[in-house]
């Protein structure tokens, strides 16, 4: 028996761990996550299974996948028909994880493998539901990305709450009981490192040093790592909403102020015309209501996209479905 493979019994009962990894174009990291992973799910001593959701890749990834999977009986392939995104692709790996534990990593080797074995330590000592990967080292990451990390987990826990981690993305261990909790959850475009802490389970965190992504480029630019930011806001808080009230009741003060600030110079004759400050409060006070309008479109667009009921994602494949016929 391969180290790590299950018994008859263990393909018909559910894995004691499942490992979801959304993976897009990650041609050039997969055998290198292959043979850092499996060495430290073998070692565990139990049965597992590694769940990869393609997420409509365009290279030869899929290709890749199916290659690992002749030699590594626990690999299992789910295939979107379209990319999706990294929110919807962790989604669809959650509903489909069978296990009793989930754990959810990226391929790019950024977030040590070996950190699951310590996640699950901490789960049962703790009687913990979901055990976060806390980053205690980004030296590893670009200036800029350290410092736009920094302004969004301050921000989000500013706004959304303190419940939130700091430094943990979507490394993370969940229970089973976690998981099921998030499946019942029927919003559009959500955001896990926010729902995660959202429900208040018990928790519990381990801390490491994140490392250099180990081949590819990343699949997070910066409109993507934009789209999160708007994705994060106006999903958990109405925080945006207040803000365009503020605007619109500064912008009153301001007027009443402008406009006393007119009758004194009219009534002293002291106008003079001009058209410099009448094109400037006209362009302020617009730059506002457009703002602000914006805002409002960002919570009508989510209301409207959650009553049309469309799924984030469509299944094309999946290897279990091969496995048990």
């Amino acid at each position: 028996m391969k180290p790590g493979a299950g018994t008859d019994a263990d393909l018909v009962q559910p894995p004691e761990l499942s490992v979801v990894v959304p993976m897009f174009d990650e041609e050039a990291v997969i055998g290198l996550f292959v043979e850092r992973l499996r060495p430290v799910l073998d070692d565990l001593g139990q049965a597992y299974e590694v769940l990869v959701v393609d997420d409509g890749s365009r290279d030869t990834t899929p290709a890749l996948l199916e290659k690992a999977r002749r030699d590594w009986e626990q690999l299992r392939v789910v295939r979107l028909r379209a990319n999706a995104g990294h929110q919807a692709a962790l989604s669809a790996g959650l509903v489909r994880a069978r296990g009793a534990w989930i754990a959810t990593i990226d391929a790019d080797l950024q977030d040590p493998p070996e950190t699951i074995a310590d996640m699950l330590t901490a789960a049962r000592e703790q009687s913990a539901d979901v055990v976060y990967g806390v980053r205690n080292d980004r030296t590893t990451d670009s200036a800029f990305k350290r410092h736009t990390a920094g302004v969004y987990y301050r921000m989000i826990r500013r706004l959304v709450g303190q419940h939130v981690p700091a430094d943990a993305g979507d490394f993370r261990l969940m229970s089973r009981a976690m998981v099921d909790a998030v499946n019942r959850l029927p919003e559009q475009n959500r955001v896990l490192r926010l729902v995660v802490p959202a429900l208040g389970f018990p928790s519990a965190q381990v801390e490491y040093r994140r490392e250099e992504r180990a081949a590819g480029t990343t699949k997070y630019p910066l409109s993507r790592m934009i789209r999160l930011t708007v994705d994060s806001l106006t999903g958990f808080s109405i925080a945006p909403l207040r803000l365009a009230t503020w605007f619109g009741l500064g912008g009153a003060a301001v007027t009443f102020l402008l406009l006393a600030f007119a009758l004194l110079a009219f009534v002293t004759d002291h106008t003079v015309p001009g058209w410099t400050s009448t094109f400037v409060a006209v362009a302020a006070v617009g730059a506002v209501q457009l703002l602000c309008l914006g805002l409002l479109g960002e919570y009508v667009g989510r209301l409207y996209t959650q009553l049309q009921g469309r799924p984030t994602y469509h299944i094309a494949y999946d290897s279990e479905d091969d496995t048990n016929r």
